[in-house]
């Protein structure tokens, strides 16, 4: 069943003729259908049918209507369709049954068409044939007069939508007849007059055009004492003086002469996947033309023209009305970007407009441009802009062009662009590119092939030029480039050829920048880290902060830095070498120190600044720094140090390979605690043994004797290499004992005492720590007082005097919490729940321990983690929990494992081997207790005799 009121109200069934309606049961109808879907109120229907003074039989002629309705329907098996609900009348429809509803879905639709008008003019005809004359023809009611004029205004503004369409087609001869029709029905429609005196115009009628214009302002002026607005002036004005922006699109060209301007596309293109999709998903879904722009940004050499004009064949047969390509050349050596008006007289003709059909300015250039794009499919390549301003008059005007623009900025003020930045290619896609080119040598040596693509730092320009190099050197092996490519003076001499090089893209990009951005490019080549900060960068370049940061932006937009993560900038590897060697260029020797001398004292300062704040309690033995007013707590401390760490140990590296030894001694006796507590034992060796060297260099005995120190400690703590440490302490004992430093003295002494402790020597080791207690007390070292204690009081415990320990790890607490040192705080707290152990109280070992395990993964102490969870699971075992003391082990396993601390691996193993025996999985126990003893063997460890013990009687 369908309904009609786009003309006479009338109910449709296919093959049956449908009870005729009175007049007023069909405007009641046709209210319901205007509101279909909406519950009607009989107050509103008599509202309706007769305003404001309606009969005192209204509300029985409405209940009489509906039961007229109700019989109509029901004959035509639609009695389902009106329902009576407790607030009125509701129709429901379903798509299709209402012309006005089929009227408006092909409107819709016309507007969502984008690119080609004869669809858009197709599906505006297809609606506008629903109409059979006057809409609710043929009924009176107080409400139609209004519903129709609102009817008729979409009507209207339909036709004046197909209008627009078939003058972009090039029908306005076709058009003519039609419009006059309308506008002498509607002579005050400024928009179809509009439209009327166009058609005109281009039909090379333009005094009939200006005669409609006249008759338009008189009408308007004598009816409603008003003038034409600002758009229909403006049109009278143009064709009065015939401008060239107003004439008709050229006639769509035979197949035969439809053109393609595209470059070459390179048959051996590769990978990209992901970028195609995103450039061609909208066309190739059957969803196009609602994207018309894509602006593809990257670095020099990045592949952006490759990809531009690769999408650009795929998508051939999607723009049959011509794909065009110009190089605007703002990266071209040798030549001056493009002007505008230049690549639009290039474009124009491409499309076949006669060159005297072009006119001089670029405003009207960009007039006719827009206009010849109306109507058809059109694929545009703008290579190599500029940026934003530079494309911005060369953009359509309407959906169905796809605008493809490629530049080395990011062209982030083209509203309405699809953003695309690429990035250098996946390494399966630079193998499957460097094979295209090289063929069998590269699949002969795979790894060589890998190194190559490293080095090329996977930009595909590099990639390209060394797969060239070295296929036409049938002699050279690929392990052979690749050597070629590690010597860093001449690897950008290596990536290029007599056409193009990897350094002369580079050195465009440079070029284009202003003075400022100029400068802080080289600076940051400059830069021992691989990423850099603002705060940073603006130490480096001596600027303020909110200057050095706009500066890396604009660096960052113009694909000479990059950024993987928020306020963090980094080079490719190829731009740090161009970036390096131009500053070498253009920066004097003299302003190159100083830059580097202001990076090193931010990060030495920072990193003093931050290390006071983890680690006050040691404040004493690091050296006195000025402070900084970043980080300014313990939150921004830790996560400045944890961001900045490896750029931390490039710079001790880097200062030491450039004479600079103080930075690097003062850095690692700043840096020892922090990496010593946060598992970064690697880091802290190579800080460490730069440090020692450094300090050698500089004849500073004192300054080596701690820096001997700090290294037996990542020795000690971290490798288990205990003799090594051993032989620092006494190396350390003896420089300060010259040197008459009895700080440094202190700390050996004590440090040696660990290393007795570990033998379980235990006379030796309380030697050692009672004479550094009494050094500490008398130079007021508080934190090495609670260290001292501390460890007396595991001697104690080893010893079986129960209350001294306590006694002396008490003592040792309170020292560290008036200190404020969480490490030392987690250290004493464990080492209580040890004696609480081997006194039977397990429950309040168990509270220690996990109190000390809050402290560590609150404050990020790994080992101490792992140590603490091997308590906790010492602990449950001894309360006949094996089972929890599974669960404890293998969590400390997997902490100290993660952080490679060995000692407690070989702790947890042998933890996890007595747990499982209680739990009776002996071949579960025997595994764990065998790889507790390799470990322990390795260690050197006594514990190793213990656990041979427990295997055997396994």
């Amino acid at each position: 069943m369908r309904f009609t009121i786009l003309g006479p109200v009338e109910a449709v069934v296919p093959g049956a003729q449908p009870p005729r309606l009175a007049p007023r049961h069909r405007a009641v109808l046709a209210y319901l259908l205007l509101h279909a879907g909406v519950v009607i109120s009989t107050d509103r229907l008599v509202d309706a049918m007769w305003g404001p003074l309606p009969p005192d039989s209204a509300r029985a002629q409405i209940q009489t209507t509906i039961a007229a309705i109700r019989r109509m329907l029901r004959a035509c098996g639609a009695d389902q369709m009106l329902a009576t609900r407790p607030a009125g009348y509701l129709i429901t429809l379903a798509p299709g049954q209402l012309d006005l509803d089929e009227f408006t879905v092909l409107m819709i639709k016309a507007q969502a068409v984008s690119g080609d008008q004869r669809d858009v003019a197709d599906q505006i005809r297809a609606a506008l044939a629903l109409w059979r004359g006057e809409p609710l023809a043929d009924i009176t009611a107080d409400y139609v007069e209004s519903a129709r004029a609102r009817l008729n205004g979409q009507r209207l503004t339909a036709i004046e939508r197909l209008a627009d369409a078939e003058l972009s087609l090039g029908h306005q001869d076709d058009l003519i007849d039609e419009l006059t029709v309308h506008v002498a029905a509607n002579p005050l429609r400024e928009r179809l007059c509009g439209q009327l005196m166009l058609a005109l115009h281009r039909a090379g009628r333009q005094p009939d055009a200006l005669h409609v214009a006249r008759t338009f302002r008189t009408a308007l002026a004598e009816q409603q004492g008003l003038d034409p607005g600002h758009a229909f002036s403006k049109l009278e004005q143009d064709i009065l003086r015939d401008d060239p922006g107003l004439r008709a699109p050229a006639a769509e060209p035979p197949k035969s002469q439809r053109v393609n301007f595209l470059p070459y596309d390179v048959p051996d293109f590769t990978g990209r996947e992901s970028e195609l999709d995103r450039l061609t998903r909208s066309w190739t879904s059957g969803n196009g033309g609602v994207v018309t722009i894509s602006a593809i940004d990257g670095m020099a050499g990045i592949g952006k023209t490759a990809l531009a004009v690769h999408a650009g064949h795929l998508l051939v047969d999607h723009f049959p009305d011509g794909q065009l390509f110009v190089d605007l050349q703002a990266h071209t050596a040798g030549q001056a970007p493009l002007d505008a008006g230049t690549a639009l007289e290039v474009l124009l003709g491409q499309l076949g407009v006669p060159s005297e059909r072009v006119p001089a300015s670029v405003a009207d250039r960009a007039a006719v441009w827009r206009s010849e794009l109306s109507g058809r499919r059109v694929l545009a390549v703008l290579d190599n802009a500029l940026g934003a301003d530079h494309v911005r008059p060369l953009l359509p005007g309407t959906p169905g062009t796809l605008i493809l623009i490629t530049s080395r900025r990011r062209l982030i003020d083209l509203d309405g662009a699809h953003a695309l930045s690429m990035d250098v290619l996946p390494a399966a896609d630079a193998v499957e590119l460097f094979t295209a080119i090289v063929g069998e040598r590269a699949t002969a040596e795979p790894v060589a092939v890998l190194d190559v693509l490293q080095l090329c730092g996977f930009l595909p320009l590099a990639v390209r030029i060394a797969a060239a190099r070295l296929h036409h050197r049938p002699r050279w092996t690929v392990e052979y480039l690749a050597d070629r490519l590690r010597d860093q003076r001449r690897r950008l001499s290596e990536l290029a050829t007599s056409e193009r090089g990897v350094a002369a893209a580079f050195t465009l990009s440079y070029q284009q920048l202003d003075p400022g951005q100029r400068r802080m490019f080289r600076l940051l080549g400059l830069q021992p880290g691989r990423d850099i900060g603002p705060d940073a960068a603006a130490a480096l370049a001596d600027l303020p902060l909110e200057r050095a940061e706009t500066l890396m932006e604009d660096l960052l937009d113009a694909h000479v830095l990059a950024q993987y993560q928020p306020g963090r900038y980094t080079f490719h590897d190829l731009l740090r070498e161009h970036a390096l060697a131009t500053a070498a260029a253009e920066e004097p020797p003299s302003a190159q120190r100083e830059a580097l001398g202001r990076l090193y004292d931010h990060y030495l300062h920072t990193a003093g600044t931050a290390i006071d704040h983890l680690y006050p309690e040691n404040k004493n033995r690091r050296p006195c720094l000025p402070a900084t007013s970043y980080p300014r707590d313990e939150a921004e401390a830790a996560r400045w140090l944890d961001t900045e760490r490896a750029n931390l140990i490039a710079v001790g590296r880097h200062a030491a390979d450039n004479g600079r030894h103080t930075h690097t001694s003062q850095l690692a006796t700043v840096l020892h605690r922090y990496l010593l507590g946060h598992a970064h034992h690697a880091d802290a060796l190579t800080l460490q043994g730069l440090a020692l060297e450094a300090n050698r260099r500089l004849g500073d005995t004192v300054a080596e004797a701690r820096t001997l120190l700090d290294l037996g400690e990542v020795r000690y703590w971290w490798y288990s290499h205990f003799e090594q440490a051993a032989e620092h302490y006494r190396d350390a004992l003896n420089l300060a004992r010259d040197a008459g430093e009895q700080s440094t003295e202190a700390r050996a002494l004590h440090n040696l005492g660990n290393t007795y402790k570990r033998r379980r020597e235990y006379d030796q080791a309380h030697d050692h720590y009672r004479r550094s207690l009494v050094l500490f007390r008398a130079f007021g070292d508080r934190t090495g007082q609670a260290s001292c204690l501390t460890n007396l009081g595991t001697v104690h415990e080893r010893q079986g005097r129960y209350e001294d320990a306590h006694d002396h790890h008490r003592q040792a607490l309170r020292l560290y919490r008036e200190n404020g040192s969480r490490i030392g705080e987690t250290i004493v707290l464990n080492n209580l729940g040890l004696v609480c152990q081997r006194q039977g109280r397990y429950d309040e070992a168990r509270r220690l321990h996990g109190e000390a395990l809050g402290l560590c993964r609150t404050h990020g102490f790994p080992g101490d983690e792992a140590e603490s969870l091997n308590a906790l699971a010492e602990a449950a075992r001894a309360m006949d929990d094996p089972a929890q003391a599974v669960a404890d082990h293998d969590a400390a396993l997997a902490v100290a494992r993660e952080v490679g601390y060995r000692p407690e691996q070989a702790r947890a193993h042998d933890g996890l081997a007595r747990a499982h025996r209680d739990l009776g999985q002996i071949d579960l126990a025997r595994d764990h207790a065998l790889r507790a003893i390799d470990l322990y063997t390795a260690l050197d460890s006594p514990e190793a005799g213990e656990t041979r013990v427990f295997l055997s009687e396994l």
